[in-house]
């Protein structure tokens, strides 16, 4: 349960939460939705692999589904690019919850074979996922539009659209255009899921899938259902993917299939480790960081040493590029200091963490090493 002081803190901050509309920009708006879309996926990795202990590769794949779920159920059926795409016309809100429900369904159709495999063999069948996701995506081009994508419909609840309209929509005089408007439904889908995770995890199914992370046998002896709640793990992930991507594609406002490639799947594994596996907090917190540096570096790149911004001919590191490097140097440090992630910073461990950190740079002095059960008297024969 989370500590009475807590429970202030998370108020405060979702009061904080609510203001950037008033004053950030364009580029800070979509770069906090992008987050939040990673945020919602990241919930979900972290159930399958943090507190059940499976290991998947095609979190990327459950994000496409997603985010072509709800293009194609919202979208109507029109020409585009020269492609004549489908779609069911259906309400934008439906559309979302669709979306969802598909990924979901992907997720159950694949859970037989994840409740039956472990740790890397499902990681490495579900990396097949992706790359049959990627051919899918490319040549379903009535419904994905191909390699150029399609165009994303807007959200819209009760007549409001979620998108840039000439409405004269404001709220205390802050005009409020479509990355405004969105940015509250993101924050109302993530504070959903995040409460939806600490309540699976703080419950009987998060209990159960914990036992079979740490012993299967003794999971067994307890009268726990292996394959079951592996499969339920992996199926409720997948809606948290498609929730996530779902919420992507409306950030993006136009999806092309390179988004969810396997580097994606890769970064939501950044996002765990770097947060702490089997923490909704930390998965939470590691997701803002996987998603915001790149965004920074690209924002910030004429001004940074060694990073040129995207397309510049100038020598030095691309701003992914750049961000992929700096992930991965906290990646190896969090592996070394911090095998808690981020989420461990909060914890009364944190001394120890530092204190091993101070061992691991500082030379220790001889009367340490003595100390500690060594001897510095050379052996006589």
């Amino acid at each position: 349960m989370r500590s009475a002081p807590g429970r202030p803190v998370a108020a405060v901050g979702l009061v904080l939460l609510l203001v950037p509309p008033f004053y950030l920009d364009a580029f800070w708006l979509q770069t906090g939705l992008f987050a939040m879309a990673a945020v919602i996926a990241a919930l979900g990795l972290s159930l399958l692999s943090g507190t059940a202990g499976q290991l998947s590769l095609g979190h990327a794949f459950f994000l496409a589904v997603g985010a072509y779920g709800y293009t194609w159920c919202a979208d109507a059926p029109h020409t585009g690019d020269g492609h004549d795409l489908t779609g069911l016309s259906l309400p934008p809100s439906l559309a979302f919850l669709a979306a969802v429900l598909l990924a979901g369904a992907a997720g159950a159709v694949f859970s037989p074979l994840s409740g039956r495999l472990r740790s890397m063999y499902l990681g490495v069948a579900t990396l097949a996922l992706v790359f049959v996701g990627q051919h899918v995506l490319v040549n379903a081009t009535p419904v994905t539009g191909g390699f150029n994508g399609r165009s994303v419909p807007p959200m819209e609840f009760f007549g409001l659209s979620l998108a840039d309209t000439a409405d004269g929509f404001s709220v205390f005089g802050v005009p409020f255009g479509g990355l405004e408007r969105l940015w509250y439904f993101g924050l109302v889908l993530v504070v959903a899921a995040y409460l939806a995770a600490r309540n699976l995890l703080l419950g009987r199914p998060g209990r159960a899938m914990g036992a079979l992370r740490d012993s299967e046998v003794a999971a067994a002896v307890m009268g726990v259902p292996a394959s079951r709640f592996r499969a339920a793990a992996f199926t409720v992930s997948s809606m948290y993917a498609g929730a996530g991507g779902a919420l992507l594609a409306l950030a993006y406002q136009r999806i092309v299939p390179d988004t969810f490639g396997l580097s994606l799947s890769m970064d939501f594994l950044a996002m765990l480790v770097i947060g702490g596996l089997g923490s909704v907090a930390g998965a939470a917190a590691g997701a803002v960081f996987v998603t915001v540096l790149p965004q920074l570096l690209t924002h910030y790149a004429d001004a940074l040493p060694l990073v040129v911004a995207p397309g510049s001919t100038e020598p030095g590191l691309g701003s992914v590029d750049a961000a992929r490097y700096l992930y991965g140097a906290a990646l190896v440090l969090t592996l070394l200091f911090f095998p808690g992630g981020l989420a461990s910073l909060s914890r009364p461990s944190l001394p120890r963490a530092l204190r091993s950190l101070r061992a691991s740079v500082l030379p220790q002095s001889p009367a340490a090493k003595t100390a500690g059960g060594t001897t510095l008297k050379e052996p006589t024969s």
